[in-house]
């Protein structure tokens, strides 16, 4: 149900309702004119939240607010999925680098998101690739006691890869 399905006030025109004040307290079964007085009264809306029900379940309620909390409910669902973080290395990267990579990466794996390291060769490094795997290695092994590894190193042209998931 979006928030343009709810009916509110003068919209409501069933005979009776299932009443909710706006303290959250069960009032019951009241005719619909008796329920929009208490609501003007308070102040308020009177809002149907359930209207498959019968009598429909209305409820004494800021709508405007509702509203709000409708939207924000909505475009929150989907906010926080998992996302994948990148680290770039290189095969002769410097250990004051290489930590400061691994904070970030572990900053990452923290929060919740994957990690994909990426070990970038240039030019004569690809003679040696077994630098990008010790490399690699040192990066699996600090991360290790709060990531797995979910795929390990490979080199793909001038790219090895490895991807880390949070434990």
């Amino acid at each position: 149900m979006t928030q343009t399905d709810y009916r509110f006030n003068r919209q409501i025109r069933i005979p009776e309702v299932r009443l909710i004040d706006q303290t959250g307290a069960q009032i019951g079964i009241v005719p619909t004119l008796d329920a929009m007085r208490r609501a003007e009264e308070a102040g308020l809306d009177l809002v149907e939240v359930s209207p498959n029900e019968r009598p429909p379940v209305c409820r004494i309620m800021d709508y405007g607010k509702f509203k709000y909390a409708q939207r924000k409910k909505e475009r929150g669902t989907h906010a926080k999925a998992s996302l994948l973080k990148e680290l770039r290395v290189r095969p002769a990267i410097d250990e004051h680098d290489l930590s400061y990579r691994l904070d970030q990466g572990r900053k990452f794996l923290e929060d919740g998101h994957k990690v994909q390291v990426v070990c970038i060769f240039r030019g004569r490094q690809m003679a040696h690739p077994e630098h990008g795997y010790e490399v690699m290695r040192k990066v699996a092994s600090t991360l290790g006691d709060i990531s797995k590894v979910e795929s390990p190193a490979k080199l793909m042209g001038r790219r090895m890869t490895m991807l880390l998931a949070h434990k």
